[in-house]
């Protein structure tokens, strides 16, 4: 599975954006998809995953109710919809394609995308 994400931009605080995550590959719909991002000086860190059939979502608590994930795999895409944002925001987000149940192991990782929240 080869990723690619794109969407990423300049943003004001309180603004959105939304996320894409092209996905090469007859096996997209198997895998669950996430989200990371990687702030400056900071670890990787997880924002939200979505499972094979996008009946199953989980975020990190600091983007509950600002952010959405989705997938469409009739196009092998995945979606994070960001609103509200806030300048702890900025980051290079992430997507990676996952198998496993409970816990995920992240197999494939794409491109990363930056994102950046002005004031």
């Amino acid at each position: 599975v080869q990723l690619q994400a794109s969407g990423g931009g300049l943003v004001q605080t309180g603004g959105s954006l939304r996320l894409s995550c092209a996905a090469s590959g007859r096996t997209f719909s198997s895998h669950t998809m996430g989200w990371f991002r990687q702030a400056p000086g900071k670890e990787r860190e997880f924002v939200a995953a979505i499972n094979w059939s996008g009946g199953s979502t989980s975020y990190t608590a600091s983007v509950k109710g600002r952010f959405t994930i989705s997938r469409d795999n009739s196009k092998n895409t995945v979606y994070l919809q960001m609103n509200s944002l806030k300048s702890e925001d900025t980051a290079v987000y992430y997507c990676a394609a996952g198998t496993g149940v409970g816990v995920v192991r992240w197999e494939y990782w794409g491109n990363g995308t930056l994102v950046t929240v002005s004031s």
